[in-house]
């Protein structure tokens, strides 16, 4: 009965507008109004805040620090579908998608673990949030790329990006891939950008759904964009997931309302100002109270702020997601995600930090290998391939890059690793 329950989630009719609405909302209000259902998920709920309340209590014993930490990073296998693409479409067509997908994963990556390169702008804006700390998730999120569902056609290592499935055929879910984190890019009508359940449970194959006009950001080289998919200013920076994939970690919207206990009441998260109802501008940080009479934090990716005006999770609320993350690991697939110890221990980059000038130095000659290089923004900067080489160190001089962190990705033998560098 669990199962056939989980895949009764329906198709929320959304789509996209010029202010950040989200579907999660009407999702759950829908999904809810199912008795057995709502049952099911306040079962599943209650569950969660039992490791939510250990987690906490582990947290105020390290004496309240902003991050919480865990012993490694954590791996989550992704796989991304565009099912209104045709797989019989040209190979430019799908290597676009493909790197278009690659891209919002590096934005995901920068945003969840505080690398972004405007979390700097919370050096000023801490001032108008006492006790309000940044969260870093210390999180991977891969795009799988080993034994992949039999029904996809993928070999391994091949990414788990599929063109012109039925996934999402009757039900925000698909059987054939439990165990991923799965995120479905498609056009969908009217005024949202993306949607998600609040709590995803990876074992029955659920997802998150962003519009085509919303997912990753425009591409710098050639290609700029992907035909059909090209993000949309002022939702052009690949924040949208950022957000959505917070849902699906259990995350509230900030603005979920005021209340004398923040453990029960609003966004369940203490340490995000109580707020009553979303905000879409992009005034100066700490200059807009909340209908609860504080100060919002609106450059908080739950917020609905225009992408360039959000930039950061409180502590508070990765402590929440990784309770969550702790309450489904185990439902997600431990042997989809290549292992890049081949890769990380054959690569090495110096000098590091440089001036923009250095040198990717293998230990052995590996004949196959590429280099993908993008700023903190998630603008790619730098796309080569080296085949046939026996080359053990390949010099890289990128032009006119400017000063900060960037994140240089390998990839060889269906495996990659990324590292970062500092330009000075």
């Amino acid at each position: 009965m669990k199962t056939k329950l989980l895949l009764l989630l329906f198709v929320v009719s959304i789509s996209f507008g010029q202010q950040r609405t989200c579907g999660t909302d009407a999702y759950m209000e829908k999904m809810l109004s199912n008795p057995e259902m709502k049952q099911q998920y306040l079962d599943l709920q209650k569950q969660f805040e039992s490791e939510l309340q250990r987690l906490t209590n582990a947290q105020q014993q390290r004496n309240g620090n902003a991050t919480f930490s865990t012993n490694a990073t954590i791996r989550i296998p992704v796989a991304i579908h565009y099912p209104s693409v045709a797989n019989s479409s040209t190979a430019t067509v799908k290597n676009c998608l493909r790197l278009l997908a690659q891209k919002q994963i590096a934005i995901l990556n920068a945003d969840y673990n505080a690398t972004n390169s405007d979390i700097s702008l919370w050096t000023d804006a801490s001032a108008y949030y006492p006790g309000v700390n940044i969260g870093d998730m210390d999180v991977s999120w891969e795009i799988a790329t080993q034994n992949h569902p039999a029904s996809s056609g993928l070999s391994n290592g091949t990414l788990a990006i599929t063109f012109g499935t039925n996934f999402l055929s009757g039900a925000d879910s698909d059987s054939e891939w439990t165990g991923y984190c799965n995120l479905v890019v498609r056009n969908i009508s009217g005024s949202i950008l993306g949607y998600s359940p609040l709590g995803g449970m990876p074992n029955q194959g659920m997802t998150v759904v962003i519009d085509n006009d919303a997912f990753g950001a425009t591409m710098t080289g050639t290609p700029t964009s992907c035909s059909g998919y090209v993000p949309s200013a002022p939702y052009n920076l690949g924040r949208t997931l950022t957000h959505e994939l917070g849902h699906f970690f259990n995350l509230y919207h900030t603005f979920q309302g005021c209340g004398s206990n923040c453990a029960t009441t609003g966004d369940r998260v203490c340490d995000t100002p109580a707020a009553g109802s979303p905000y879409y501008n992009c005034d100066p940080d700490g200059s807009v109270t909340s209908t609860c009479g504080f100060t919002q934090l609106t450059m908080n990716y739950m917020d609905y702020v225009q992408d360039s005006c959000m930039y950061m999770f409180t502590a508070g609320q990765v402590t929440r997601m990784m309770a969550w993350y702790n309450f489904i690991s185990s439902q997600l697939q431990t042997n989809v995600l290549a292992n890049n110890d081949f890769v990380k221990n054959n690569f090495s980059i110096a000098p590091n930090p440089n001036k923009g000038v250095f040198s990717i130095q293998l230990t052995e000659v590996t004949d196959n290998y590429s280099v993908i290089i993008i700023d903190a923004l998630g603008r790619e900067i730098f796309n080569a391939e080296y085949n046939q080489t026996s080359d053990l160190v390949q010099n890289i001089e990128l032009e006119n890059a400017l000063s900060g962190m960037y994140f240089v990705t390998i990839q060889s033998k269906g495996a990659q690793t990324t590292k970062k560098i500092i330009i000075e």
